[in-house]
């Protein structure tokens, strides 16, 4: 049995039969009932997700696994744009600077490298921790945490010199993350 309200204070009961032929007319003749869940058919069969699919879904949606990747995955790319910053900036300066020997460019290159996969490391890892951590206190996943993220990660990097840096530095990063957070939903 099902109760309701009609507006006037009269309070409506239906039978379980009136109720699944009310739910009918309302959903329409594309529904069909499993179980207790409506499951409409309207773009394709739809196929309910097993147990250990919710599981791994949860998995990859929680926030350690997101921090993780970000870190792994900034410490990729800071390789790479560290290798390739290394392989451009001649480090020998002066008219009588000795020539490297091929050892200390590749000590360079790989301090360089390092350093640079080190600094994107932390920057992936802080904002996707801010990130998640404002998505699970307000509950919805929108452009507002990105930025949000954005500003906290670059004020706190700025920070270290100074707070007029932090501001220009929050700013900055929340604009950055703005323009990528709308490109990427809106592609």
């Amino acid at each position: 049995m099902s109760r309701g309200n009609m507006g006037n204070g009269q309070p409506v009961q239906l039978s379980e039969d009136e109720f699944k032929s009310t739910l009918f007319s309302l959903l329409g003749p594309q529904t069909s009932l499993q179980g207790q869940i409506i499951i409409p058919k309207t773009y394709g069969p739809v196929v309910i997700k097993t147990n250990e699919e919710k599981m791994i879904e949860a998995a990859f949606e929680s926030c350690m696994f997101k921090c993780f990747m970000s870190c792994t995955l900034g410490y990729g790319l800071g390789g790479v744009i560290g290798l390739f910053s290394a392989s451009v900036n001649p480090t020998i300066t002066g008219p009588d600077a000795k020539q490297q020997t091929a050892r200390e460019v590749f000590r360079d290159m790989k301090a360089t490298t390092l350093s640079h996969a080190k600094n994107f490391a932390m920057i992936g890892a802080m904002f996707a921790s801010v990130e998640c951590a404002i998505e699970t206190y307000r509950g919805k996943s929108d452009w507002k945490n990105g930025t949000s993220a954005g500003a906290v990660t670059g004020g706190l990097i700025g920070l270290r010199a100074g707070v007029k840096a932090g501001l220009i530095g929050a700013a900055g990063f929340a604009a950055f993350s703005s323009v990528i957070d709308y490109y990427m939903r809106h592609r």
